[in-house]
């Protein structure tokens, strides 16, 4: 039965996001030559949250990835470039990828955190992935969302000014190199 893998990151920082962009390209290079990736999603929200959602054949070709290459190389400069890390995985009987209002029923109902505070993910966790799926939010919604989640109070109408180009170089470097 196919796997599906989850991951919910928050940077901390818009001076972190240079080496995580650029990791986060290295890595979608390694998953597109990964024996047993079935394809895979990118989400880029509002105060530097990031979603990937990927499909794999079985938790071994998964784990092969994810313990090699870029995606090992990444993992622990997370520990710092990170304040909330989530996780959650799956099986199914279909091969086909979730949308992500599944994705975000999972990771309400069974997400774990890799780094955070334990309250951001029973006060919060689906609230903010909530609105990571709900086109009609308003980015300065999803934001004031995540903000909370944070434990960090920002006005309503807060918008980073680098979500446009961070969604931009997301694209891009989709656009070269695309996820099945």
């Amino acid at each position: 039965m196919p796997l599906i893998s989850v991951t919910r990151l928050r940077v901390r920082s818009f001076r972190y996001l240079p080496g995580f962009l650029w990791d986060t390209f290295q890595s979608v290079r390694q998953v597109q030559r990964s024996p047993g990736f079935l394809g895979g999603r990118l989400l880029v929200n509002a105060g530097y949250v990031f979603w990937t959602m990927t499909a794999w054949q079985d938790e071994t070709a998964m784990n092969a990835y994810r313990t090699g290459g870029a995606h090992r190389q990444a993992m622990p400069k997370l520990l710092n470039w990170c304040d909330e890390a989530a996780v959650v995985h799956w099986t199914q009987d279909s091969p086909e990828i979730p949308e992500w209002q599944q994705a975000q029923q999972h990771m309400s109902e069974r997400g774990r955190l890799s780094k955070g505070e334990p309250s951001i993910h029973s006060a919060s966790l689906a609230e903010n992935s909530r609105a990571a799926t709900q086109p009609h939010r308003t980015n300065a919604e999803a934001s004031a969302l995540t903000s909370r989640s944070c434990g960090k109070r920002r006005p309503q109408n807060y918008l980073p000014p680098t979500a446009p180009l961070i969604k931009r170089v997301v694209e891009d470097a989709m656009r070269q190199s695309p996820v099945k």
